[in-house]
């Protein structure tokens, strides 16, 4: 396995923050793994995947643009101009010598910039180009997500890129394909590229974009005024071309005995990746992380480790990070982390909770609180609603996540933060509720 220190590349660390004592018979070991990368370069001056490098080479990456053209995108008409101006405005964003290609969307996708199965190359011509082709645009057809996921993903493999990356725009549901076909469409592109998802204004379905951003490693968001989506795609552009290491996987050892309960990311949001693990070796195995710029994310690793008497120690888990070759082998980025267990009979040391640990297992309970509030709300049962919504609230305030108590302030009209007595408000804004129901995964970080 190859460890990488090229001057140019981002240096990636692992920081683990744990209680290792454990009481006599305690089995669970909890660590946060904070995986942080500095210094590759700043936005707009990318660079490749390890394999990929070589002096003085330019940034090698792929952007594909999915712009929902729907009937609905025509109601109001501003809505089609607003995502028009937007993709022009992410298409200036791209640094020269990226590729990409813009696709509209209906119930059929089509290539709408370059054309003929290909990417365009940017600079002043090709942005030109591009943005004179989205003036085409017009608004008419179904919505079947699956099938502009599935272009993009042709699109996106048909160059020798270190990084691809997909923005879709979507304003409805998908209504003329399966959820089977869309699902179908997520597994085949899952870890081919990563996508951010965006619903602009009320009339689509949160689950579903943020199901796409979730299958491939990206961010969603709600855009309820169309007017907002410029500058919301410049910003997703920005951060797409800061990324500059892809395919960057979690590798979990673990020794005899030991098994792995759950692996989930915590910070910036909560994201489930217990289920995607795939073998690496003996007792080994590898969790998907995406593509890399400057920047840092945290992770909640818990595993469950044999008995053992009082005075021992063992290694529960090493934590490393490994980048996919062209030889099919992995490179390891040369940062690791370990995560301990000792027994002790010191009941202050076993008994206390590490803060990282408290706070991030408080800030995945604050997500799920959330969704469960709003299906129940959604049902029309709501005692459950006001009592989820509540403890959420309580999760809200207690951990300071400011933004999340300021969307269910939207929602619920709170009599004590504290105790999380709140009342559901009679009256919500639909773009109120789908922004927090959008955004409920967003966590904040421990004060150091």
């Amino acid at each position: 396995m190859a460890n990488f220190s090229k001057s140019n590349v981002p240096q990636f660390s692992v920081d683990v923050y744990q209680n290792e004592y454990l009481p006599e018979g305690g089995r669970e070991v909890n660590a946060i793994v904070t995986v942080t990368s500095t210094g590759g370069g700043t936005i707009g001056s990318a660079v490749t995947a390890p394999h990929l490098y070589s002096p003085g080479q330019s940034p090698s990456a792929a952007v594909a643009i999915m712009v929902d053209c729907s009937g609905s995108m025509d109601y109001p008409p501003t809505k089609m101009r607003n995502a028009r101006d937007a993709t022009a405005a992410a298409i200036d964003t791209l640094r020269d010598g990226v590729h990409f290609a813009v696709i509209g969307g209906t119930h059929v996708a089509k290539e709408v910039y370059p054309g003929g199965g290909n990417l365009a190359v940017a600079d002043a011509t090709t942005r030109d180009q591009a943005k004179q082709a989205l003036r085409r645009l017009s608004a008419g057809g179904g919505t079947a997500i699956g099938t502009w996921l599935r272009l993009a993903d042709r699109l996106l493999s048909s160059d020798d890129v270190a990084i691809r990356h997909g923005i879709l725009l979507t304003d409805g549901r998908n209504e003329h394909e399966s959820p089977e076909d869309l699902k179908a469409a997520l597994d085949a592109c899952a870890g081919r590229f990563t996508c951010d998802a965006r619903g602009v204004g009320t009339d689509w379905e949160v689950k579903e974009v943020t199901g796409i951003a979730s299958a491939l490693l990206g961010s969603a968001d709600i855009v309820a005024d169309p007017a907002g989506l410029a500058a919301d795609f410049t910003r997703m552009m920005e951060t797409a071309m800061g990324k500059e290491v892809a395919d960057v996987a979690l590798r979990l050892w673990t020794p005899v005995g030991t098994t792995i309960k759950f692996v989930k990311q915590v910070a910036p949001t909560v994201e489930e990746l217990t289920d995607r693990r795939t073998e690496a070796g003996p007792r080994a195995g590898d969790y998907p992380t995406g593509s890399w710029g400057d920047e840092s994310r945290d992770y909640h690793v818990c595993v469950e480790v044999p008995a053992a008497n009082l005075g021992q120690e063992m290694l529960a888990a090493r934590v490393s990070l490994v980048v996919p070759q062209p030889d099919g082998s992995a490179g390891n980025l040369g940062a690791q982390g370990l995560v301990r267990a000792v027994w002790t009979d010191d009941m202050v040391a076993s008994t206390s909770i590490n803060p990282q640990v408290a706070h991030y297992t408080g800030q995945a309970e604050l997500a799920q609180a959330i969704q469960q509030g709003l299906d129940l709300r959604k049902a029309g049962d709501m005692d459950g609603a006001t009592a989820k919504l509540g403890r959420a609230v309580q999760l809200a305030n207690d951990s300071g996540n400011a933004d999340t108590a300021k969307l269910l302030a939207k929602v619920v009209d709170v009599v004590d933060a504290t105790t999380g007595t709140v009342r559901l408000k009679t009256k919500v804004a639909e773009a109120d509720e789908m922004t927090l129901e959008t955004r409920s995964t967003k966590t904040v970080r421990v004060k150091k």
